[in-house]
């Protein structure tokens, strides 16, 4: 555990409440260096923009989050998570789920918002042990899911996630859901709502909620550093419950 004097603010944001606009914009411009991205989620913001837009950041509102112990799994999921046919493994692949989600097929989108420049950026947070990912395995060792994201405190920010086999993007979720809860933390931020993610549990708070959360969440001391054993020591415990 480290003091948080280590994450400080290097980038002041305007204000979200005051200066955000109404599709929840806060500023345009800056980097992806570690110093812009921690400073940003301390300050209840995120990058998200197209290739060949300038870095756009957002604090919308509303804003989605997974208050953890409204997890919802689904009768048909938790027999899926009986039979035991995956793996999970925490911060031994990173830059492979990352890849896993710009090159994941989704619904009514094209194209991807994740761009080398966001991956070699969060690339950086994971090399610090700010950034980690969360893989799902077959028992041929093939990546099949997995989901990203970084950690400042108690605190969670979800990137994106993925799944080649069904089901496989809900377990990373269920997975980093009860490892979050298993571990004390107060906030699991999904950012902005879709289907996927309210039938896992995921509700929509105000953005002056989630930031007073949010502000609560980063005061406490963050575990920096690969989260490999951790994950290793809850899955044992995440499969016996079912």
């Amino acid at each position: 555990m480290i003091s948080q004097s280590s994450l400080i603010d290097y980038v002041d944001f305007p204000d979200p409440n005051e200066f955000a606009d109404e599709d929840g914009i806060v500023a345009v411009g800056g980097d992806l260096s570690p110093e812009f991205l921690i400073s940003a989620y301390r300050q209840g913001v995120f990058p998200w923009y197209n290739l060949g837009e300038p870095i756009m950041w957002w604090s919308p509102e509303p804003r989605c989050i997974l208050e953890i112990e409204k997890l919802h799994i689904s009768s048909s999921m938790k027999r899926f998570l009986r039979k035991k046919k995956y793996k999970i493994r925490v911060d031994t692949n990173f830059e492979g789920v990352v890849i896993g989600c710009q090159e994941a097929k989704r619904k009514n989108e094209t194209g991807t918002w994740i761009s080398s420049e966001i991956i070699e950026g969060y690339n950086a947070l994971f090399n610090l042990g700010i950034g980690h990912s969360f893989e799902v395995y077959n028992f041929e060792d093939k990546l099949v899911g997995g989901l990203y994201g970084l950690s400042i405190g108690k605190a969670f920010y979800g990137e994106s996630m993925f799944a080649s086999e069904t089901n496989c993007s809900k377990l990373a979720f269920i997975f980093v859901a009860q490892l979050l809860d298993y571990y004390g933390f107060q906030l699991f931020d999904c950012q902005v709502e879709n289907p996927h993610l309210t039938s896992l549990g995921a509700s929509i708070v105000s953005r002056k909620s989630f930031l007073e959360i949010n502000k609560n969440s980063i005061s406490f001391d963050s575990q920096i550093g690969p989260w490999t054993r951790i994950g290793e020591d809850f899955e044992k415990v995440f499969w016996e419950r079912f």
